[in-house]
């Protein structure tokens, strides 16, 4: 018979199995100093007992959104199983957004109420929470909010007993993802998906470290994003043996690696590119190269550099959220840590392909997954049926319609090439959304309208997937072009763009930030084939004409480049 266990399920049976068992360990800085607190699975789900006791006692609607806008720490855990057993449905946003999206999330999921934790930027979001919306202080939370705080709440708060149950076809969580005009969209996930694919990922990790039976984890990645939420948070419901540990802030992010010494990492692009260039830092490319080269010396430094960097006893190293190079992979192998690559997405809940200890090859980004059926369009595009697949989009049947083929597979945007083996690459996108090296989607058109309304601005194309941060390749208005001979002109229209840099980034998210505007005089036209006959610009077009140009401009390091 299938199992039929629920995630709730998994959580009160280690609370029973293993109480005193430490479950969540979370950094805190105070006057003293830093410190950790330890959660064990009692205390953790005593904690959020009381909190579902007090959700309830509010007499909210079945199935209220509840809403958690923080960054990752013990409580958002707390919070998320609290609104579970209290009969609510997770609503996370993204701990760095600006207030405009706060508000929008808040309004199109219909938030009953707002947790608040451990924030950076409180002060600028505060605005876009709507009057009139309860709140409640995380235990990390920015000081001076007005709100009820957790402690407060939970000390006054019989805690709620029993197991209190979720039917599997109930939604679990909205995880907002961006959508094709920039305005984020609600991928919604019923517990039966989420706690099926989260099975499978669990025995699928057992299958490349079989004789781990404990597990380490550094939650660091937002769990407001899906790969953090699965891999880590709901991993470790259903497992009930890993030990999560949680980073206090970047500065210390070192230090929070050595701390929790992970047997299990699992990071972005961005960052096993950062990792290298922290290595490079203190001993040059070359002369690594050259010490790795040398028997039994090679071995000697690759446990040296391994353990700098705080992953010495990690068993298991996965790559996935964004395309990572290929000779980025090679060089951690060549350190002694297998990384392995994987590929899912929001609306998979990040269960669809991962490398295997057989299959694997660097530029690839695995094979299907048990339980994942996978495809390829005429067009090339991946089409995916995966266990963990979302339900719909909240409030956008329309979405739903463009989203699933006819025979219910999803349609992921992306192009692909599979080998006789099943190895999958991807090869490009469909849609225009595209990602950074960050893992998170950047929508262009908003950004390029922004830009675009500058006066000394034509046309404007934001591009850069896979790249650490966008940039805009910016056509300057034709009364300009013949002129740019002019030193003082010239100089005038860069800085002008700076600001214009500085005044477009200040409007956006941080995954949405540009690092640079490319200067351009040369038009596109219909007649020159960057232009379709409505006047839209053809991105691929552009993108292939300057593709050879663009490792060059970020090399530059400026803020402001001419084309």
């Amino acid at each position: 018979m299938p199992n039929q266990r629920l995630m709730l399920d998994y959580v009160y049976e280690h609370e029973a199995a293993q109480p005193d068992k430490v479950y969540l360990t979370q950094p805190v800085a105070d006057a003293g100093g830093s410190r950790t607190i330890d959660y064990s699975w009692a205390r953790t789900l005593d904690e959020a007992r009381r909190m579902a006791a007090h959700l309830r006692s509010l007499q909210l609607p079945a199935g209220a959104r509840i809403a958690i806008l923080s960054k990752n720490c013990a409580h958002f855990i707390m919070a998320e199983l609290a609104i579970w057993m209290a009969g609510g449905t997770t609503v996370s946003i993204f701990p760095t957004e600006t207030a405009e999206t706060v508000r929008f999330v808040l309004q199109h999921s219909e938030a009953s109420l707002l947790f608040v934790g451990k924030l950076d930027t409180w002060a600028q979001q505060a605005a876009g929470v709507p009057a009139g919306l309860p709140c409640i202080a995380l235990p990390l939370a920015p000081a001076g909010t007005g709100f009820d705080t957790w402690d407060d709440i939970i000390a006054r708060t019989a805690p709620l007993t029993g197991r209190p149950q979720r039917a599997g076809s109930e939604l679990a969580m909205l995880i907002y993802t961006s959508g094709s005009t920039g305005e984020p969209k609600g991928a919604m996930h019923s517990f039966e998906r989420i706690t099926r694919a989260t099975e499978l990922s669990v025995d699928f990790v057992k299958t490349l470290v079989p004789d781990l039976p404990e597990q380490r984890v550094l939650s660091y990645l937002p769990l407001a994003h899906v790969y953090e939420r699965a891999v880590v948070e709901c991993s470790s419901l259903v497992y009930g043996h890993t030990h999560v540990f949680f980073a206090e802030s970047l500065d210390t992010f070192v230090q929070d690696l050595q701390r929790a010494r992970p047997t299990v990492f699992c990071s972005v692009p961005r960052l096993w590119l950062k990792f290298q260039q922290g290595v490079f830092s203190k001993m040059p490319a070359r002369k690594l190269d050259r010490l790795l080269s040398i028997p039994i010396l090679g071995n000697v430094v690759r446990r040296k550099v391994l353990k700098g960097l705080g992953l010495d006893q990690v068993r298991v190293a996965m790559s996935a959220s964004a395309p990572i190079p290929a000779e980025l992979i090679r060089w951690y192998r060549r350190l002694g840590l297998n990384l392995l690559e994987g590929y899912g997405m929001t609306e998979d809940f990040a269960y669809s392909h991962a490398s295997t200890l057989a299959l694997n090859a660097p530029g690839y980004v695995g094979v299907p997954m048990p339980g994942v059926d996978v495809k390829l369009s005429e067009e090339g595009e991946i089409l995916v049926k995966s266990p963990g697949q979302l339900l719909g989009y909240y409030k956008r049947p329309d979405l739903d319609a463009q989203c699933f083929t006819a025979d219910g597979y999803f349609r992921t945007g992306d192009k692909g090439e599979r080998r006789p083996d099943g190895l999958l690459k991807l090869t490009g996108r469909v849609k225009e959304l595209f990602k950074t090296a960050k893992g998170k989607y950047v929508a262009p058109a908003p950004i390029e309208n922004r830009i675009n309304a500058h006066p000394m601005v034509e046309i404007t194309l934001v591009s850069g997937v896979g790249q650490s941060a966008a940039f805009a390749l910016v056509v300057l208005a034709e009364d300009l072009r013949p002129r740019l001979t002019e030193a003082a002109l010239r100089a005038e229209v860069e800085q002008q763009m700076a600001a214009l840099l500085q005044s477009v980034n200040a409007q956006s998210a941080d995954y949405e930030q540009l690092q640079m505007l490319v200067l351009s005089t040369r038009p596109w036209t219909i007649e020159n084939g960057c232009l379709t006959p409505t006047m839209k610009i053809k991105r691929s077009r552009i993108e292939a004409e300057v593709a050879a140009r663009v490792e060059g401009w970020y090399a530059a390091g400026a803020r402001v480049v001419w084309a």
